[in-house]
């Protein structure tokens, strides 16, 4: 049996893979596990629950609060939410674990439930295996009084505003900011937030209907936020994915300024505050390599872990530092929170444009992208990835070829059937070039087999 949580939650097509029978169930385990087992002061265990808010998020966030009471666990409806919301409330209200249902930057039809911990941290491995081991385990069923109960969490958004505010190291009275909600879960929150700070706001994809999510806005379609931006004068655009644990940016002239040149930025804000514990970032394999040479630059060193907001933050969390993320857009800020948090990571950089009186523009030249060509190889076997001898002799023969100023990755999706195939070069006709031949030896020597009928 394949392992059901993949790597962040369990993620399907709604009333396909992920039904309301499975979210019932999944809960009905996670209240054994993160809840009765883990819960040391005798109380009743105690679960916050929020969702984004597509359609199925409705059916799913019923069942789910249905199978955590049914178990015996006290539930905090805090209704649509950021998924970093629900890790920070989590947290401050001492919950024993949290639920959120969200297919992030997904479209409509797909949803997901992932799980936080004590405290608003994302599960290891060893305890979502836990979980799917008490799914073929008989449900803890109380009776009587010693059911759960549910009650709506009035005050939650507003808990994680005032949050929010205040990280600020400075107010954005004088900055003009477009926000573009993806539809999603921050379409009521971020822009309260942004002009509760100072800022004047234009908001964009904040309309959701259920069906709407990152359809065409949001950080994964810029090209509305871009216009917007040029359109309307504005300093700098933010834009949210659905369930807002991303951030992507655009500059007063439209250029998009991705989570690498993000986190550069607040890299080295952080370094002149005196706030980079020694001096590092923590980033994925995936960032690129431009960043590395601007980190170096300024005397920063770049940690490298595998690809996964939740290995960055065991990086962060093993060395104590400060300030990790993802070029996607996932950053995180260690002081504030336990998860990739788009509103805060957009707040900061807002925050930097106006303390430096320096265009976002401006800004993002602290790092020089190299060109990036990345490939999707379907139709292949990933499991020979890394084993397979052909493949690691093109890989070495490429990075010979591109020496110092480029670099060749080449890895399995851990979301998608596929391969992934990354080269970064000094020019793209290089970088298309190397990347182009790299997944022609992969189709060729990782072949499905297929047996006819």
């Amino acid at each position: 049996m394949s392992r059901l949580f993949g790597t962040d939650g369990v993620r399907g097509l709604a009333n396909g893979l992920l039904t309301a029978e499975l979210a019932l169930q999944l809960a009905q385990a996670a209240a054994v596990v993160l809840g009765h087992d883990r819960n040391m002061n005798g109380n009743r265990p105690r679960a916050v629950v929020a969702r984004d808010p597509r359609a199925s998020g409705e059916f799913l966030a019923a069942a789910v609060e249905a199978g955590l009471s049914s178990s015996g666990i006290d539930v905090y409806d805090a209704g649509v939410l950021p998924t970093p919301a629900a890790a920070y409330l989590v947290a401050d209200l001492d919950a024993d674990f949290g639920v959120m249902i969200s297919a992030s930057h997904n479209p409509a039809p797909d949803n997901g439930i992932k799980f936080f911990a004590r405290g608003g941290q994302k599960l290891p491995d060893e305890v979502e295996d836990a979980i799917e081991e008490q799914l073929a385990k008989e449900p803890y069923r109380p009776v009587g009084g010693e059911v759960g109960r549910i009650q709506r969490f009035a005050d939650a958004e507003d808990r994680y505003i005032v949050h929010l505010l205040g990280t600020l190291p400075h107010r954005l009275e004088g900055i003009k900011v477009v926000v573009d909600c993806a539809h999603g879960a921050a379409s009521g929150c971020s822009p309260q937030v942004f002009k509760t700070a100072g800022a004047e706001v234009i908001i964009i994809g904040a309309e959701p209907d259920g069906l709407n999510i990152n359809d065409g806005v949001g950080s994964t379609h810029l090209s509305p936020l871009k216009a917007a931006v040029v359109a309307h004068g504005a300093d700098l655009g933010i834009a949210h994915d659905g369930d807002a644990d991303r951030c992507l940016a655009v500059d007063h002239e439209g250029n998009e300024v991705d989570g690498d040149q993000i986190m550069a930025i607040l890299a080295l804000a952080l370094k002149e505050a005196g706030k980079l514990k020694d001096d590092v970032l923590v980033a994925t394999v995936m960032s690129n390599l431009g960043l590395k040479l601007a980190l170096r630059e300024a005397d920063i060193t770049l940690r490298e872990t595998g690809v996964g907001d939740r290995y960055v933050l065991e990086a962060m969390r093993e060395g104590g530092f400060s300030l990790g993320g993802e070029q996607s857009g996932h950053v995180i800020f260690a002081e504030y929170a336990t998860t990739g948090d788009g509103v805060l990571t957009g707040l900061q950089l807002a925050a930097q444009v106006a303390l430096t009186g320096r265009p976002l523009k401006e800004l993002a030249t602290v790092m020089t992208k190299l060109p990036q060509v990345l490939i999707n190889v379907k139709d292949v076997d990933r499991s020979r990835v890394n084993g397979d001898e052909a493949v690691a002799e093109a890989v070495a023969k490429a990075q010979v070829r591109l020496g110092d100023t480029g670099r060749v990755l080449l890895r399995p999706s851990g979301t998608e059937p596929v391969v992934r195939v990354m080269v970064e070069a000094a020019d793209l006709e290089t970088a298309q070039e190397v990347a182009d031949g790299l997944a022609d030896v992969v189709r060729t020597e990782l072949a499905l087999a297929f047996v006819a009928d």
